[in-house]
This record gives C-alpha cells, sequence and structure tokens, in this order.
C-alpha cells in the first residue's frame, strides 16, 4: 500500500499495513492552484474534490484526506477545508466517520453511475422454499453462534445487536440512579403485567407520533421483544400447528415456534419486496396454518421494507381466513427513507394483528424492555405474561420511561439512522470490492445487517468456523431457515464503528473465499 501525493495515478484504498496512522489521508489531489473565481475558496475546492469522485479517481469506500492533510497540501486553513468537507457531506457525496476520518458514499442504486451500477454486486433473488411445513431445530447453532461472537474478543461482524456505542447507555444508567436514590417503591407488585403506567404511556405517545392511535389498555409491557413474540404465539397456536414465516426469516422467529412444538412453513420472499402474500394464500388454500410471522419492516436479515399494498393485502389475508398475524416491529425505528414506516397494525380492523417491539434496537439492549399490542388476543397475552414471569422489572421501566419523558429520543434516533446508513453503504462496498465474482448483496432500506450470497460452491458453515478461528463472526445462513437451502449465505452486522480490524476482517473474509474457491 502506498499514498500517492502529487498527482493520483490510480485509485489507492486504506490498508492496514499503510505507515501512516488511521486517521491519516490517503488520498491526495493535485497540489494545482485553484482558479480565481467569485466563489467561496471552499465551494472551488469542493468541486474540484467532486470532480475526482465523479471520474472515478475517488470510488465508494475511499477514504479522503484528513483535513490537517489537505490544508497543508493545497495551502488552505483547517477552517476552508472543514467546510468544503461539510459542503460534500451535506450533497450525500461524503460521509464522515468518528476518528476515522472521511468516506466516498457508497450510493445505491439510483444515484450510481452507470459505469458504478456495473461494478456495484447485484442482490440476491427471491427464495423459493417448497411449500412444505417442516420441524424446526435451529437453537442449537444460534447459540453456538452468539457464544462466539464474545470469544476471545471476536470481530462482531456476526453480532445480532447493534453496536452499544449507538446509544445513550450513561445517560439512561443517570435515571437509573436518580430513581434508586429517590427510595420509591421498586418491588414486583408494583409492575405487574400490564406494566408501569408512564412506560405505556410513553409508549402510546410514541406511538400516536408515528402514525398509530393505540389504546394505553390495549399494552403489555414484556422482557424484550422475544418474550413479546413467545406470549402471541402461544397465544394464538398450539403444539403441532403451522406458522408461516418468511424465507429466509429471523432466528428469533423460528426460535419460538421451535420452543413450543410447533411446524414452520417457510413462504417466498424477495429482499426488496418482502413475503409474496400471493403464495402464502395458494399455500393457505392447501393446508392449514395457525397463524404467520412477519417482519414487515428491515427484516433480518433481509432489510427490506414491505410495500404499503402488500402490507394492506397480508392483513386482508389474515383477516378473511381468520389468522393471526405477530408482527415483529424491532427494527422500525431504523429507518433509511424520509418517513417513518408504516405498520402492519395500522390496516388491522379486527384485532388480528398482534405487535411486537422493544427498546433494544433503537435505545438501549442492556434493559430488555419490549411490548405487545396483541390485539383481540390481549386478555391471553397478559395472562400468559403473569404465568410465564409475573412482571416486567420495575426499575428498567421507569429508567426508559424518565428518558422519553424528558425529550431527546427523536434527536439521538436522528444520528443513529445516520451512522447506520453511511456504515451500510461503506461495508457494501468493501464486500463488493473483496468478496469473489458472483458474490450478492442486499440493500438495506434500513436496520444494521447485510444479506450475501456467496457463490454456490461455498459453504458457509466452513467458512464460519474458518473465520472465527482468526478471531472473526459472522452468521452462517444455516441459521435463518428450517431447511439448508441458505448454505452458500452469511449475515454480516454493519452498525460497528468502522476500524481497521472491521476493514481487515473484510479483505480476510474475502481472502479466505478465494482460496475456498480454488
Amino acid at each position: 500500500m502506498i499514498t500517492i501525493c502529487g498527482y493520483i495515478l490510480d485509485t489507492v484504498l486504506i490498508a492496514v499495513s499503510s505507515p501512516f496512522p488511521y486517521n491519516e489521508a490517503i488520498f491526495c489531489l493535485p497540489p494545482e492552484p485553484l482558479k480565481k473565481s467569485r466563489q467561496p475558496l471552499y465551494q472551488r475546492f469542493a468541486e474540484q474534490m467532486k470532480a475526482s469522485l465523479q471520474n472515478g479517481v475517488l470510488r465508494p469506500g475511499d477514504r479522503l484526506s484528513s483535513v490537517r492533510q489537505a490544508s497543508q497540501q493545497h495551502g488552505l486553513s483547517i477552517t476552508t477545508v472543514v467546510r468544503a468537507y461539510e459542503l460534500l457531506e451535506s450533497s450525500g457525496l461524503v460521509e464522515s466517520h468518528p476518528q476515522s476520518g472521511y468516506f466516498v458514499r457508497a450510493r445505491f442504486p439510483a444515484a450510481m453511475s452507470p459505469a458504478q451500477q456495473r461494478d456495484s454486486p447485484d442482490e440476491p433473488g427471491r427464495s423459493m422454499p417448497l411449500p412444505v411445513s417442516a420441524e424446526v431445530d435451529v437453537s442449537r447453532h444460534v447459540l453456538a453462534t452468539l457464544k462466539s461472537i464474545h470469544q476471545n474478543d471476536a470481530n462482531p461482524l456476526g453480532s445480532p445487536y447493534p453496536d452499544p456505542a449507538l446509544f445513550p447507555a450513561r445517560r439512561i444508567s443517570q435515571y437509573n440512579g436518580a430513581i434508586l436514590r429517590s427510595g420509591g417503591p421498586l418491588g414486583v407488585l408494583d409492575d405487574l403485567p400490564p406494566g408501569h403506567p408512564e412506560l405505556i404511556r410513553q409508549i402510546v405517545r410514541r406511538h400516536l407520533e408515528t402514525g398509530l392511535s393505540v389504546d394505553p389498555g390495549d399494552v403489555v409491557v414484556t422482557v424484550g421483544a422475544t418474550e413479546a413474540i413467545n406470549l402471541c404465539l402461544q397465544a394464538v397456536a398450539k403444539a403441532g400447528d403451522t406458522i408461516a414465516v418468511e424465507s429466509p426469516t429471523f432466528y428469533a422467529m423460528l426460535h419460538a415456534i421451535e420452543r413450543l412444538g410447533m411446524r414452520a412453513i417457510e413462504i417466498p420472499t424477495d429482499p426488496r419486496l418482502g413475503m409474496d402474500v400471493a403464495e402464502l394464500k395458494k399455500i393457505m388454500q392447501n393446508q392449514p396454518v395457525a397463524a404467520c410471522m412477519v417482519m414487515p419492516n428491515f427484516q433480518n436479515p433481509l432489510g427490506f421494507e414491505m410495500p404499503e399494498e402488500s402490507k394492506r393485502q397480508l392483513v386482508e389475508l389474515g383477516s378473511r381466513y381468520n389468522m393471526p398475524i405477530i408482527e415483529n416491529g424491532v427494527c422500525n425505528e431504523l429507518y433509511f427513507g424520509a418517513a417513518h414506516p408504516s405498520v402492519l397494525k395500522a390496516y388491522d380492523k379486527r384485532g388480528i394483528v398482534l405487535y411486537c417491539s422493544s427498546f433494544s434496537k433503537s435505545l438501549t439492549s442492556a434493559y430488555r424492555i419490549g411490548w405487545t399490542l396483541p390485539g383481540r388476543y390481549r386478555e391471553q397475552v397478559e395472562k400468559l405474561k403473569f404465568l410465564n414471569t409475573l412482571s416486567t422489572s420495575t426499575l428498567p421501566q421507569r429508567a426508559i420511561a424518565a428518558y422519553l419523558t424528558a425529550g431527546g429520543y427523536d434527536r439521538h434516533l436522528r444520528r443513529v439512522r445516520r451512522t447506520l446508513q453511511q456504515r451500510c453503504d461503506i461495508m457494501s462496498a468493501f464486500v463488493g470490492r473483496f468478496f469473489p465474482a458472483g458474490t450478492r448483496i442486499t440493500r438495506p432500506a434500513g436496520g444494521y445487517v447485510l444479506w450475501i450470497e456467496l457463490p454456490a460452491a461455498i459453504d458457509s458453515m466452513a467458512l464460519y468456523r474458518q473465520a472465527l478461528a482468526e478471531g472473526i463472526t459472522i452468521a452462517p445462513g444455516r441459521l435463518f431457515s428450517t431447511s439448508d437451502a441458505y448454505r452458500s449465505f452469511i449475515r454480516m452486522n454493519y452498525s460497528y464503528s468502522w476500524t481497521p480490524e472491521i476493514e481487515q476482517a473484510i479483505r480476510r473474509l474475502g481472502e479466505m473465499l478465494a482460496a475456498m474457491l480454488e
């Protein structure tokens, strides 16, 4: 790896072996004088940078010169360089990463030039699972994978959780401490189901702000979304019943089905459009389906946002056949678009949608506070909550309620969304560059994971084991299905801060894949 100053001879990427510290520049624009103009100096410098972006000298994922080096190379003040970089960032051409510098943004898909579109990986195709129900046995694989993430400080590409550094943990802890010091009651009986009244009020208020009118009496607070999903499934189906799921699906859904002795039937799912409602209808006409479990917004692992018409059709189908729909909304706040996504619950007129969510993916994963809106099944869910765990811990409910009451949640979410989209773009660009030809990757509309289809010859479990031996974790495709249909797929978490270690991990995975193909 070399740093080219003066005239750029070729596109150069960051290398961990670079003799420069990671936050130093590797790209140096030609030190030609900026042409005289009435245009402010920072705008002229930004135009010069923009030309290098447009002509392909700087490509998605490349890091710009540091502010200090650009200042020295071009004889500009620090303020001028900063304003130029900020102008490029506001135009969506580059993005800043704390402690790492400015990177050329990968712009998927419409904003890419024709040349960039040719160079970017394709997306995986629509899944085609067999229309038969199957027993579920994924828990042992998932448990082993989750344990490995914390093994010897392994690289967290396989983590199912967002980077904890994204969350305001310190501030919530302050509320936690203040509640303890206040000496108020914290007994189990103080927060029997449905939950702490102030937290419920804040949850209802949040739903109202995002377009869903909810009665406080409809809310049941749970120990995270996992308990909400389990309670709802237990309320609507019994052992031996068949549950429809997306393919691939988030393994927490499969866990719930496995735990309760039910069977799963996987429905064809598109990485852009979500579950094929027409195919689900065909299956329901030929065999009984007790319930449907879906994640319509920023699904894990595909990252899609289900179109409005598909959401409406799915709820209508459930209403027509009296089929309950368990909606997982844990990633709804992590959207990349301009507006909060709609939910299936908004189309529900008969109470058949059981909405489940939590603060674990948007605010704090440490406290595991979730909730459900179980519709017509509310009484059963509340009773099951009492029988299973009696209540949800009082202190975290009150601490989160205090945080939400004080304000600042939306500001926090805007920062998180912006950061996740930037990190998604960077990881997508690096996967596209270092993984072998034939690799396909999703283009998430939100969330924090990429679903990656590797060449068909690759066994992702073998890759998982080889990578783990070198301290790199990934989530093999086997975890997301009842079958071995995703043998050559992996899921990777892009939420963590971009570091030399993460970059090197992606490069190393690319080398492993190349060796496996040979």
